[in-house]
């Protein structure tokens, strides 16, 4: 028996070449499942030895196997659920299979083979103990006859509640139509007991990063993903945090707000902002955003330490609204002002003008009523529920189609009727979970007595965490690295 040794849960994908991989496509034939006082332990069948990627999440809360060109026409999918194991599920992408083992909290993994028969398994153990089995090496697993019976369908619909604290309530609801399954995840709170707001991937921009990882540098209670993003981590969407607003957008997009009475709004915000710097005023193009042709950006605290721009502008660095400084490019951001950096013809005004250190500085930005008093802002779209019936604006907001069409995993924040804030994830892609159109998800969110509720980044994008949990399945197998999340502290 070969036996993989891993480093740490949080260790790099290792890719397992064995020389017994036959030219021939493997056939995963079945799994099984048996559990004993020490260890759960998942026995995969094969014809061959495959060749596959064991995946940890980056939190070490689930392990994916990646088969490649696996045959699985003989497999039968069945559900695992215990002490140590949350779930397993399944994917079929690209000539590839993938199987997520979700594990409890607390437990670890070890991963071992037999070439005779060819045989792949997974060992659930608390986290030490199944350290000490890796460095000891695991006893040859007894070879069971394949349970070819799965478990009964539990009954659907089914609707689990957990209270997680005073104020805070999460909800997993399973039920069935006529394609198949669909699981949502849902976390209730108080705003009496709890604050919303966005909060950045890294506390800046660009940044990506884990919605468990942002959740647990914010000592955030629960947590979603938020905004629309670029690869670069920079934020599509209009954002404000703390009543500074850290990213514009080029559409009217729709929008949930928390106004300094804690009362919620919904609508549609847009951007339109000035620089006044002495007497010349231009508009501005973006907000930390990166600098194009003929542009103005606005860079604040939330970029970092400087503005990363090339040569070929001017940017000017503002303090209690007074030029500081003049620059070409990489511009220190002052912690108390910000930096107005522009190229092309938008330069060649200020230039002209002859703004020099010392001119006065002013910045309007107006994202129009409410919004301008609202002090935490996520732009993100389209509206799914308004005033308790189903109002879905994808093509109003001009949504590409595949945001707009299609069924997929989702993310929602929204009011109830009660006034409670509402976090909303759906699965999708997977065999658990369908997923959701846009529709079909307002339609789910009325059910659950929502009242107001816009649709946030979905896809590989969705996930749900509360308590340092990743309660969803994200459809990429392992979490994705996004710009923002919605989080919820404890006052």
């Amino acid at each position: 028996m070969q036996f993989f040794k891993k480093v740490s849960v949080l260790a790099v994908a290792v890719l397992v070449a064995l020389s017994t991989y036959a030219a021939a496509a493997a056939s995963l034939t079945g799994l099984r499942s048996s559990s004993t006082a020490a260890r759960d332990r998942i026995v995969f069948d094969l014809s061959e030895m495959p060749l596959y990627q064991a995946r940890p999440s980056d939190d070490g809360r689930s392990l994916t196997l990646d088969f490649a060109d696996v045959d699985t026409a003989l497999f039968k999918r069945i559900a695992v659920r215990t002490s140590r194991i949350e779930a397993i599920s399944y994917e079929r992408h690209h000539g590839h299979f993938y199987v997520t083992v979700a594990l409890a909290k607390g437990m670890d993994y070890s991963i071992g083979n037999l070439t005779n028969p060819f045989r792949i398994f997974v060992d659930v153990a608390p986290k030490g103990a199944a350290a000490a089995q890796r460095h000891a090496g695991v006893p040859r697993p007894s070879v069971l006859p394949a349970d070819t019976d799965a478990p009964a369908k539990a009954q659907l619909p089914r609707l689990e509640e957990k209270q997680l604290a005073a104020g805070l309530t999460q909800r997993e609801y399973v039920y069935a139509d006529e394609d198949g399954p669909v699981t949502a995840y849902f976390i209730e709170a108080d705003p009496a007991r709890y604050r919303v707001r966005p909060a950045l991937a890294r506390g800046i921009i660009p940044g990506r990063q884990t919605v468990s990882g942002i959740a647990q540098d914010t000592n955030a209670a629960a947590a979603i993903n938020a905004s629309y993003f670029a690869l670069s981590g920079e934020l599509i969407g209009i954002t404000k945090i703390d009543g500074t607003v850290v990213s514009s957008t080029y559409f009217d997009r729709s929008a949930f707000g928390v106004m300094p009475d804690n009362s919620f709004v919904f609508g549609t915000v847009s951007y339109n902002g000035t620089v006044k710097l002495d007497r010349t005023s231009l508009p501005v193009s973006g907000v930390n955003a990166e600098r194009g042709a003929d542009n103005l950006i606005i860079y604040n605290r939330a970029y970092g330490r400087s503005t990363g721009t090339n040569p070929y502008g001017l940017e000017y660095v503002i303090r209690n609204g007074r030029v500081a400084e003049i620059n070409t490019n990489d511009s220190l951001i002052p912690p108390d002002g910000y930096v107005v950096s522009v190229h092309g013809t938008l330069m060649d005004a200020f230039a002209a003008a002859g703004v020099r250190v010392g001119d006065p500085a002013v910045l309007t930005e107006d994202l129009g009523e409410p919004w301008n008093r609202a002090v935490q802002v996520l732009g993100a779209g389209p509206r799914l529920v308004e005033n308790g019936s189903v109002h879905v604006t994808a093509g109003e907001e001009q949504f590409p189609g595949d945001i707009r069409y299609g069924r997929a995993p989702r993310t929602a924040v929204g009011v109830t009727q009660k006034g409670n804030i509402l976090f909303a994830v759906v699965d999708g892609r997977q065999s658990h979970s369908h997923g959701l159109t846009l529709t079909e998800f307002a339609d789910l969110l009325v059910q659950f007595g929502v009242r107001d509720a816009i649709n946030l980044d979905g896809g590989g994008s969705s996930e749900i965490c509360a308590d340092g949990d990743v309660l969803n399945s994200p459809s990429d197998g392992s979490e994705r690295a996004v710009g923002s999340a919605l989080i919820l502290q404890k006052k």
